[in-house]
């Protein structure tokens, strides 16, 4: 099977859409949630999709198979929140392991019958890794600025059983993503090099931080730059930008990210803002016709969608792709 990186100097490769987004649409009750196995589980699990993996595997593996069909090279696990620190909310620390196995084994199986049906187009698996719900580098308490609510071991500990159950699963990399804090994504990048140490393997990495707003910098205060610095001591198959922006909010940053680096660039936008109902209105139109810019300015070698983007987003996105050469740098970082 082709190697991801030989891919990727083929071909702008394109990354699925929101999987949250798609759940949604299932409109799940607890008791779907809950499926026969959890049944009897003394705490509600309404909202934790990736027990969806566990208790719902054939909706994960339709949106996975929606997602190839748009057109999509790349579709990510169902773990945004799989580890022991973000499952803690529900009460399912010890059924994380398999979370996440489970999640990567679904959609194994579903991008090896995309590349079976069409080899020239090699289908691949990111492995989710998302960025926790607490902060390493801020205190949650305005009162005590010194206090935090995780440690990087504790991170660290949890990123490694995530990324370990992750490969087990057969992903084909990883995709540390959503970063708001990059403490978080150090521990997990930390996680990362031991497995890959421990099991002498390698495997492709990919880094995608979030700019919160027009500050241009994550929440913990970092600008692009600073980011890019941060997370540029390992070899990375690419650098790049989700959530939080739509794409024509991201552009600018990206820009600066593309200029300073000579990883490859992935940018995965939300399709717009959300508006007052926490819902997302950019079309798949207005959505191609921003991709389109940072094709344009050769700024990306990796592009997809985030919150908000469906199938529909990501086979116009995928369409006007097809039309561009993959990013070439001429950054000497």
């Amino acid at each position: 099977m082709s190697s991801i990186q030989e891919a990727i100097k083929k071909n702008i490769l394109i990354l699925d859409g929101a999987m949250g987004t798609m759940l949604q649409r299932y409109n799940f009750s607890e008791e779907d949630f809950r499926g026969e196995r959890f049944k009897d589980f003394p705490h509600s699990l309404k909202g934790n999709n990736d027990l969806l993996s566990l208790t719902q595997p054939q909706a994960i593996k339709a949106v996975h198979a929606a997602y190839f069909e748009a057109g999509a090279d790349i579709v990510e696990t169902n773990t945004f929140s799989g580890t022991t620190i973000g499952m803690a909310d529900y009460y399912l620390e010890e059924y994380v392991y398999e979370l996440n196995y489970e999640s990567a084994r679904i959609a194994r199986e579903v991008a090896d019958e995309f590349t079976a049906k069409n080899p020239d187009k090699p289908r691949f698996v990111a492995g989710s890794i998302g960025p926790t719900n607490r902060t390493a580098s801020m205190s949650p308490d305005v009162n005590d600025p010194g206090y935090r609510a995780v440690t990087f071991d504790d991170l660290r500990i949890a990123y490694k059983q995530q990324v370990e159950a992750l490969m087990d699963g057969g992903c084909d990399l990883l995709l540390v993503e959503t970063i708001f804090d990059t403490l978080n994504a150090k521990a997990a990048l930390f996680a990362i090099e031991e497995v890959k140490d421990e099991r002498n393997i390698d495997i492709p990495i990919m880094v995608s931080g979030t700019i919160t707003d027009a500050s241009g910098r994550t929440l913990s205060g970092q600008t692009v730059e600073a980011f890019l610095v941060s997370v540029s001591h390992i070899p990375l198959l690419s650098v790049g930008f989700n959530c939080a922006l739509g794409a024509d909010l991201l552009k600018p940053y990206l820009q600066t990210l593309s200029q300073n680096t000579s990883f490859n660039v992935s940018a995965h936008p939300n399709a717009g803002l959300p508006n007052a109902f926490g819902e997302y209105d950019e079309t798949p139109e207005q959505m191609q016709a921003f991709i389109k810019e940072y094709l344009d300015d050769n700024l990306v070698n990796i592009i997809g969608g985030c919150c908000g983007t469906t199938p529909e987003h990501i086979k116009l996105i995928a369409d006007i792709a097809k039309e561009y050469k993959p990013r070439v740098s001429t950054a000497t970082m």
